[in-house]
């Protein structure tokens, strides 16, 4: 009987681990697709954004240019079942923050897990970021950061590809 039951467990685990490692190559796909340049708009600003695979493909950065006096970037990166995402804020910060995919499948949700250079509680840090896929031409960014002052603030990106 212990045999069958440990034997149920490990097919249960290693079905567990296949979803989890075919959910993150689905959603890693998805933000590989974004490959290229994009022009937008934030808070009636227009924004840039560029992504490029780099490290032999196993990261993706992404430039942002805005109205805003420094760009900034942002690392993805698989880690293990999940994504990470590092900011190199122009607050002079680094926040990482692990992706959740949406039960549709059409956004991904980094949330906080740490930063680096961080002020404590006086720092604006950025808290989430929500990824959302339009269509192949068209995606949005939803960035909620914690301001001076404590408080969430969210600053919505719409972006279309530049052809």
């Amino acid at each position: 009987m212990r045999q069958r039951l440990g034997l149920a467990v490990a097919i249960l685990a290693a079905a567990f681990a296949a979803r989890a490692a075919s959910m993150t190559t689905h959603d890693w796909d998805r933000l590989k697709s974004l490959v290229g340049s994009w022009k937008g708009t934030s808070e009636g600003e227009p924004v840039a954004v560029t992504y490029a695979l780099v490290s032999n493909g196993t990261a993706l950065m992404e430039t942002l240019d805005g109205h805003h006096d420094t760009h900034m970037i942002t690392m993805y990166a698989p880690d293990g079942a999940t994504l990470l995402a590092t900011h190199y804020c122009a607050a002079g910060n680094q926040p990482r923050m692990r992706a959740q995919a949406s039960a549709d499948g059409k956004s991904l949700a980094f949330d906080f897990v740490d930063v680096s250079n961080g002020e404590g509680a006086e720092g604006e840090i950025m808290q989430r970021l929500v990824v959302t896929f339009v269509d192949a031409d068209h995606f949005n960014q939803q960035w909620t950061s914690r301001g001076k002052d404590g408080k969430n603030r969210t600053s919505l990106f719409q972006y279309t590809r530049v052809r």
